[in-house]
């Protein structure tokens, strides 16, 4: 028979001693370095594992400084300083785009034959307007590819 007075016994048998900690009869107390309940990937499972991410498993990240990365060792930072850009029709002062001319409605049409946003081209709204336009119309009559060709 098993002594009575050793163990000391809580009126509600789901709850812990401790207020602030939860029992999971399902789970360990040693599950792990965080005990965050993710099984670790078997070591070799490849691509088709199911842990739900492509990176690798190499523990821990490092609690010391990061690696110099392209800003150099100076700190963060991106490697180039990127100027403000400008609308080009604007400096120019160009207000109608011609559709007929293709080498200037060429530089804003990407490989694919794509319009290029104006966040990479730099054109303000009322031209990138006026040049989307003029590079459909130039589409519709055969002066720009609607794709590029493969």
């Amino acid at each position: 028979m098993a002594d009575e007075t050793s163990a000391p016994r809580s009126e509600h048998p789901g709850r812990s001693e401790h207020p602030g900690r939860t029992e999971n009869p399902g789970r360990s107390e040693h599950a792990g370095p965080a005990g965050s309940g993710h099984a670790a990937p078997a070591a070799g499972s490849g691509p088709s594992s199911s842990s739900g991410h492509s990176g690798h498993s190499s523990g821990p990240r490092p609690s010391g400084p990061r690696p110099a990365g392209p800003g150099g060792p100076g700190g963060g930072g991106r490697k180039f300083f990127r100027r403000k850009k400008v609308c080009k029709f604007c400096t120019e002062k160009i207000d109608a785009i011609p559709y007929r001319e293709v080498r200037l409605l060429q530089q804003f049409v990407a490989e694919r034959g794509k319009i290029v946003p104006r966040r990479l081209t730099g054109v303000c709204t009322t031209h990138q307007r006026k040049l989307t336009r003029a590079i459909k119309q130039a589409r519709n009559i055969a002066l720009l590819p609607f794709a590029a060709r493969f």
